[in-house]
């Protein structure tokens, strides 16, 4: 526990107290529908917590409801009903187990069996095509959920689905039913290290082998006869957007990136501004029980920089104007020093969950996806930028918004500055 969320504790538990998840992440329950939770779930969940103590326990009772309900229909024979129950019981098993930040837990670990029984008994009743993947990674396994398009499939395009840093591989099985296996891609939900079982098996993450295991996710997708391995993308959202950018700064494997409320910032904002659970959690992650030690070995180390020159494929970004995890100002900066095909879409009034564009943005990332895979948005000096108005309205050939009244902030500039002057020198 940081300092600072031991003495904001009583704060987080007044918001949800008299908020609900609304008042630690405005509009999130769109994004979470797009996750596998079905609203009503949510709603239960939530009726249920006065604290964020009680969170555990309010993820597993409804969890349990689902995974029950799931379990009789599939006795009574109704195996696409019983299927979704079980993919919702999945998704709130690992809410459940997230929220108790020591891997040894017994009772993390069991909800963990859970999920991985719902995920299993999913798979049964979806004819295989969803199927665990286990991994060896530099000392320690990896953990992903491959999820396969109906009938025979060879040399199709694949995408990595990344999680955010309190996301798990299960998050992703209703989006890839959804958005990819459904048109023909295959997708591979992914555990980098620091999250789910791949931290629960004791593999924590470092400064740069998050991007390796990405790494090691495109090796096992190249080997499998269903795939291209000459068309895999990434989707990657929150922090899958910052190691989805590390992953295609350093593998060229990696043909496209559609990465969303990206943390491509300093990251004194996630650390020290935005709620102190965020650090809390990274700590865990990064397997860091000193604060001080992991200021000083990771955070001033973190922010992307110049690596991002180094990408090639085409990119899509996509952020909130008021993302509380990276400003606005210094998204724009980021994206001003690659030099790849690349287009940024900026959504008015939204936050870091984009909640309230949710099923626009990951039916979008994957179109975009889908297309770029199929070899569109190479031409060399793309740069597509859009405003997106929240009346409906899009403002092209600009990703600053309106309100700013074409002044243009000092950091954004500089970017520019030094991109302009890299490109002179440029032989």
């Amino acid at each position: 526990m940081t300092i600072r969320s031991t003495g904001q504790s009583w704060a987080l538990d007044i918001a949800l107290a008299q908020g609900g998840f609304d008042a630690l992440h405005p509009q999130a329950k769109g994004t979470l529908e797009q996750l596998g939770h079905d609203h009503t779930d949510f709603d239960k969940v939530f009726a249920l917590v006065q604290s964020g103590a009680m969170l555990p326990k309010a993820w597993a009772t409804v969890a349990g409801q689902a995974e029950e309900r799931a379990a009789h229909h599939e006795r009574g024979g109704f195996a696409q009903t019983a299927a979704d129950l079980y993919v919702r019981a999945a998704v709130m098993w690992g809410r459940a187990q997230y929220s108790i930040f020591d891997a040894a837990d017994p009772r993390k670990l069991a909800f963990r069996e859970h999920a991985n029984h719902c995920v299993e008994r999913l798979g049964a009743l979806r004819g295989n095509r969803v199927r665990r993947v286990v991994l060896d990674f530099e000392g320690g396994q990896i953990f992903g959920l491959l999820h396969l398009p109906a009938g025979e499939v060879t040399g199709a395009p694949a995408v990595i689905l990344g999680p955010g840093m309190d996301m798990i591989k299960e998050d992703y099985i209703y989006a890839a039913e959804r958005y990819y296996t459904s048109r023909g891609i295959v997708a591979l939900s992914i555990e980098g290290p620091g999250q789910g079982e791949t931290r629960a098996g004791g593999l924590t993450v470092d400064l740069t082998n998050y991007e390796r295991a990405i790494g090691r996710y495109i090796d096992h997708l190249a080997s499998l006869p269903e795939v291209d391995p000459a068309r895999i993308g990434m989707f990657g959202i929150s922090m899958s957007g910052y190691w989805g950018s590390r992953a295609a700064a350093t593998d060229a494997r990696l043909a496209a990136l559609a990465a969303f409320e990206a943390v491509t910032g300093d990251f004194a904002t996630i650390f020290e501004r935005a709620q102190p659970t965020f650090k809390n959690n990274y700590m865990f992650m990064a397997g860091y029980t000193d604060e001080d030690a992991f200021d000083r070995d990771l955070v001033a180390r973190m922010p992307l920089g110049d690596l991002v020159r180094e990408i090639t494929c085409p990119v899509l970004f996509g952020i909130g104007e008021f993302d509380e995890l990276t400003e606005l100002e210094q998204a724009l900066a980021n994206y001003e020093l690659i030099r790849a095909p690349k287009e940024m879409r900026v959504y008015e009034n939204e936050f870091h969950p984009l909640g309230g564009t949710a099923a626009e943005v990951f039916r979008l990332g994957a179109e975009w996806l889908a297309r770029a895979l199929n070899g569109e948005f190479r031409e060399p000096g793309r740069d597509v930028r859009h405003y997106v108005h929240s009346d409906g309205r899009t403002t092209d050939g600009t990703a600053d918004p309106t309100w700013w009244l074409g002044a243009v902030p000092t950091r954004i500039t500089d970017a520019r500055r030094a991109q302009n002057a890299e490109r002179v020198a440029r032989p």
